[in-house]
């Protein structure tokens, strides 16, 4: 009886064991989950840095390409008065020359009629007037090249500040690049995790796939046919899509804009009623009716658009009813606003 009674307390003490393990598994969860939150904090700040940095980038572009459109104004209104002034320069230079030649020919009249004293004295006369013009001409054109000279020199710093700006802009050109290279990675990972949770929620069904960055549904799972009503069964499919969306939006930061995109699609064959007067009339009706249940569930009616393509982007180009049922379908695409 002693010994069944030791046994007994023995069992009664391993409790306390299991009560410890659990307690220690707790606090590892509460750390896990600590660790997880601060990563999000840091990831968000880090994503609010870069999009004031590409704020500042795009500001300073815009006052670059103003700069360089002042500069290039400015060149060709001095390219023009260069040119003004170098014809100015040729017409003085040619009266230049008339000048001399008519004072050479005033001179040579004067040694031939020695004899004529007023045509001398006339001669004379005509000679110093020749002679004062010629002076003039040479000072117009000493100060019109200074004033070439100095445009060409003005020239010449607006070509080096020309370049300058174009180096600039190409720079911040490269990195503006790099950052929205960024922003489409991160909602590229997103739109992997969207996938990813849609394909664990609804399984592995044939009328329910993922065909490259797009979600498909085929009509039949929501809509009758020739419908834009919501089937009631379509329900539940719906409220899984949208509960995936609203954990998603949780994640994304609030400065990405990105949009949940729904496009109706339809086959080939043309429909014609009151209601629905083409195929691209009813594509609509039924993305817009997906759209309006969605924003219902809680999803912000700005991350939402609604698409039409009517029969105009078939999947399957055949006349078959296994080709025109492939080619009725609703597609979501997460992607940039």
């Amino acid at each position: 009886m002693a010994s069944l009674a030791g046994r007994s307390r023995r069992g009664l003490n391993v409790w306390p064991g299991y009560v410890d393990a659990l307690a220690t598994l707790l606090l590892a969860v509460v750390f896990l989950m600590t660790v997880f939150v601060v990563g999000q904090f840091f990831l968000s700040q880090e994503l609010t840095g870069r999009d004031a940095t590409l704020a500042k980038l795009n500001r300073q572009i815009a006052d670059l390409t103003d700069l360089l459109a002042l500069e290039r104004s400015t060149r060709r209104s001095r390219d023009d008065e260069v040119q003004a002034l170098r014809t100015t320069l040729a017409g003085v230079e040619a009266d230049r020359d008339r000048a001399k030649m008519q004072a050479e020919a005033a001179t040579v009249s004067q040694g031939a009629a020695g004899t004529l004293d007023r045509q001398l004295e006339t001669e004379r006369n005509a000679t110093k007037r020749a002679q004062s013009q010629v002076d003039l001409l040479n000072e117009q054109i000493a100060a019109m090249r200074r004033q070439l000279a100095a445009l060409e020199d003005a020239l010449a710093a607006s070509e080096t500040r020309d370049r300058e700006s174009q180096a600039r802009i190409a720079e911040l050109g490269s990195r503006l690049n790099v950052a929205l290279a960024q922003k489409v990675q991160e909602l590229a990972r997103y739109r992997s995790d969207f996938f990813g949770r849609l394909r664990q929620i609804l399984g592995n069904r044939p009328d329910i796939r993922v065909v490259g960055d797009r979600f498909v549904l085929q009509s039949e799972v929501l809509f009758p046919a020739g419908s834009a009503a919501l089937k009631p069964e379509a329900g539940p499919e719906l409220d899984r899509i949208a509960g995936a969306i609203q954990e998603l939006a949780k994640q994304i930061p609030a400065d990405l804009p990105w949009v949940l995109r729904v496009d109706g699609h339809t086959d080939a064959r043309p429909i014609s009623t009151g209601q629905f007067p083409s195929n691209w009339a009813l594509s609509a009706a039924r993305a817009i009716a997906v759209v309006q249940y969605l924003a219902g569930k809680g999803i912000p009616p700005q991350h939402l658009l609604a698409g039409a393509f009517g029969e105009f982007q078939p999947l399957d180009g055949g006349t078959t009813e296994e080709a025109y049922a492939r080619n009725r379908r609703i597609e979501m695409k997460l992607t940039e606003r």
